[in-house]
């Protein structure tokens, strides 16, 4: 059917209109035969959209395309986010990750569904307490103020088959983001798992008394060593940076037969201080005194020796001079043996035909007599 058989009408309804003659006029009419230009086909569906969505036709294209720029202008804008001091930014597009993580500040992502952007907390330090629960955190040293203990995870088998119960904390933070949000599907749960895999591997190769008293520094440097390898092998991007024993002590059960057996311990090791300081003290000045008389002994000896050897020079050298001259050798040997004799007596010898020489009492002798023979005044 065509549109003269149709009335004169097209499918939209309205009066159809034929383009001007060559002479410039123009009209409308149901008898004409000229098809409709494609400007009067785009005005007619414009009027027909306008008509569909608001009775009044009023620029509801306008409308409806700047609301779409709008809402296009919005969520392009939703892709802005902000990485905080302390975070980086990893950006993912279609679920991949592309480029190097995003430094702190302002930066810019495709929005969802088509991008999405972590921001892993790298610089803070975080803690797990296994073999315990605390309650209410922790005081300034790390230890717990009300701590609920795990008993499944502190009982631990030593290396002479005794049980002991280990508190410890383990402080870790993120070296590798990518690594850290990809590689392994729960962090905390795996850090546990191999914190507990490697505690019990190296308290299974300590002995009970050093686990519980002079091994604790070793038991956290050497668990520290096992625990990083072990995530290493994971790749994790995790690094621990501390291992603090909270507790190390017998279970419950049997600490009072413990703590006795420790103080005899103590009573031991206290009474053999004393022995060893009470022999460090004698023997040193027995050997000193024994040095001391042998030193004694040696220059007495060699005193005698030396004073003997001497006797014999003086004796043969007096003998050789007497040989010589027999008289004056014993007058000499007469003069110096009375010379020795006189020596130590207080006696004056004088001659009688000495002249010049008076007589005197001794007074001061005598004063000095009688005030040591007087009896001491009350």
């Amino acid at each position: 059917m065509t549109w003269s058989q149709n009335g004169g009408e097209n499918p939209w309804g309205t009066a159809r209109r034929t383009r001007a003659s060559n002479s410039g006029g123009s009209g409308s009419g149901s008898g004409g035969g000229g098809a409709p230009s494609f400007d009067d086909i785009v005005g007619r569906l414009q009027k027909a959209l306008s008509g569909f969505f608001d009775p009044q036709g009023e620029h509801i294209v306008r409308r409806v395309f700047l609301l779409l720029c709008g809402v296009l202008l919005l969520w392009s804008a939703s892709g802005l986010y902000r990485v905080d001091q302390g975070e980086v930014g990893v950006p993912l597009i279609f679920g991949k990750f592309y480029g190097p993580p995003k430094p702190p500040g302002l930066n810019y992502n495709f929005p969802a569904p088509i991008g999405r952007v972590f921001t892993p907390q790298v610089e803070r330090a975080r803690r797990l307490d296994i073999g315990f629960r605390s309650a209410r955190g922790s005081n300034d040293k790390g230890a717990p103020t009300d701590a609920r203990d795990v008993e499944e995870e502190s009982l631990i088998l030593t290396e002479d088959q005794n049980i002991v119960d280990i508190d410890f904390t383990v402080f870790w933070k993120i070296s590798d983001p990518i690594a850290y949000l990809f590689n392994i599907r729960d962090p905390e749960s795996t850090i546990k798992i191999a914190s507990e895999s490697a505690m019990r591997e190296i308290i299974g190769q300590t002995s009970f008394d050093d686990a519980v008293t002079v091994g604790r520094a070793e038991i956290e440097t050497k668990t520290l060593s096992l625990l990083q390898r072990i995530l290493d092998t994971y790749s994790s991007g995790i690094l621990v940076e501390k291992i603090d024993l909270q507790k190390s002590s017998p279970p419950p059960q049997v600490i009072d037969a413990f703590n006795d057996v420790q103080r005899a311990r103590q009573d031991l090791d206290r009474l053999r201080n004393q022995a060893e300081a009470y022999a460090n003290s004698v023997v040193p000045e027995a050997r000193g005194e024994a040095e001391q008389m042998l030193r004694q002994a040696e220059a007495y000896s060699e005193r005698l020796t030396i004073e003997a050897e001497g006797e014999a020079a003086r004796f043969l050298a007096v003998w050789r001079a007497y040989r010589s001259a027999p008289s004056i050798t014993r007058r000499r040997m007469y003069l110096e043996t009375l010379g020795g004799v006189f020596e130590k007596s207080n006696i004056v010898i004088v001659d009688r035909n000495a002249s010049g020489v008076i007589p005197f009492l001794p007074l001061p002798e005598v004063q000095k007599r009688l005030r040591n023979s007087a009896p001491p005044s009350p």
